[in-house]
């Protein structure tokens, strides 16, 4: 009996006793210990979980104002350059309006641009190199935009059709249905991808090609490039439309050197086969001077890879 211990538990009913083993005892002691314990951590484990939620949710408040604040100052510049945008625009209006007057003023008191010697120049012109003409053609305006169904109006002064005022026409507008491709006729950095209000061009791409040459391609219908993205010859950047100023789908393609505008034909129809004809037709473009810098460049560019070549080699050796 030394092993056992008497339960007495006293109701309505009398008394009754149980004789239970000192094991059971054990089990009842261990279980209520257990109890404890696990109410014990349950408690604590309650007031870390309250304690990580308060922190966390002061982190959550805290990020939620750094959020508001950065939006704060996204709008803040984004206002900013949206002025400095207009600003732009406006300045770009104002070149354009000054660079016609300029153009009107040549024409009324019968200044001639800048002529060619070709007989000085047309030995060296006609000795141009592969990666010469090559670079003509890479870098300088060069072949139609879309594919090629004609003029509908042409480069020079003419009655609008809209606004029926006698004014110069700064390009010439390709014939082409709504959304055809636009291709890029040089290589070059987009200076302007949007809708240009004030000149009437609708959406405009401005192409900022080398050596002084821009490319406007207007009256899109969505443009498909960003603005200071580099575009090489023969990209797509835009679909043709009707937006702006205009009476029917087409492409309003200018080329541009230094701001005066030149007849975009003689750009259009320049090919590798006939890269002699444009020297002669346009004359507005000192030629000769763009020949001697595109050398330069390619000079440079040369002696650059092989200098290149050359530390490979060394580098290679002391290995």
């Amino acid at each position: 009996m030394e092993n056992r211990f008497t339960v007495t538990i006293h109701d309505v009913h009398g008394v009754r006793q149980f004789n239970l083993h000192k094991i059971i005892k054990k089990i009842m002691l261990y279980v209520g210990i257990a109890g404890v314990v696990l109410t014990i951590a349950a408690v604590s484990m309650v007031i870390f979980l309250k304690s990580s939620l308060d922190t966390t949710e002061l982190k959550k408040v805290e990020m939620e104002r750094a959020i508001d604040l950065l939006q704060a100052r996204n709008e803040q510049l984004g206002a900013a350059i949206d002025v400095s945008e207009k600003e732009l625009l406006a300045k770009q209006a104002e070149i354009a309006v000054v660079s016609d007057r300029l153009h009107d003023v040549e024409e009324l008191i019968g200044l001639t641009p800048v002529q060619i010697d070709m007989d000085k120049s047309s030995v060296k012109i006609a000795q141009l190199t592969y990666e010469q003409v090559e670079a003509l053609f890479k870098y300088i305006p060069s072949g139609s935009p879309i594919e090629y169904k004609g003029i509908t109006s042409k480069f020079g002064y003419r009655t609008h059709p809209i606004t029926k005022r006698r004014e110069l026409h700064r390009g010439s507008d390709l014939r082409a249905s709504m959304k055809t491709p636009v291709y890029a006729t040089a290589d070059g950095v987009i200076e302007y991808a949007g809708h240009h209000k004030k000149s009437g061009y609708g959406r405009l791409v401005i192409l900022d090609n080398n050596y002084g040459f821009k490319t406007y391609f207007g009256h899109l219908n969505e443009i498909t490039v960003k603005s200071g993205t580099y575009v090489k010859k023969g990209e797509q950047i835009a679909y043709t439309g009707n937006s702006g100023r205009s009476n029917g789908p087409h492409l309003h393609y200018e080329v541009r050197f230094i701001q005066r505008t030149l007849n975009p034909y003689w750009f259009i129809k320049w090919t590798a086969d006939n890269y002699r004809q444009i020297f002669k037709k346009e004359t507005k473009v000192p030629w000769q001077s763009l020949i001697t810098a595109i050398t330069k460049d390619i000079e440079t560019r040369q002696a650059t890879a092989a200098l290149r070549s050359l530390q490979k080699g060394l580098l290679s050796r002391a290995r």
